[in-house]
């Protein structure tokens, strides 16, 4: 496991509407298409998770700082 996804597990059928022009474009390229998607899938997903802890890192500093002032703000004045 990556931490994305299990490559242990069995793969599943699905059925996908492809744009035509892009699908006789990608099947040209060497290597098989599944596995091409289901990389492209395995980054988008690493990517959403990224940004969903992101998300959460920003938010909780933005609590922090709301709860106890920002750290800049005792250095400021050694700065200016």
């Amino acid at each position: 496991m990556d931490g994305v996804h299990d490559r242990r597990t069995h793969k599943q059928d699905v059925i996908l509407s492809l744009d035509e022009d892009i699908l006789q474009r990608a099947k040209s390229l060497p290597g098989d298409l599944s596995e091409r998607v289901e990389k492209l899938l395995v980054d988008e997903l690493a990517k959403a998770e990224r940004e969903r802890r992101l998300d959460a890192t920003i938010e909780a500093w933005n609590m922090f700082d709301e709860k106890h002032g920002s750290f800049a703000e005792q250095y400021a004045n050694d700065v200016l």
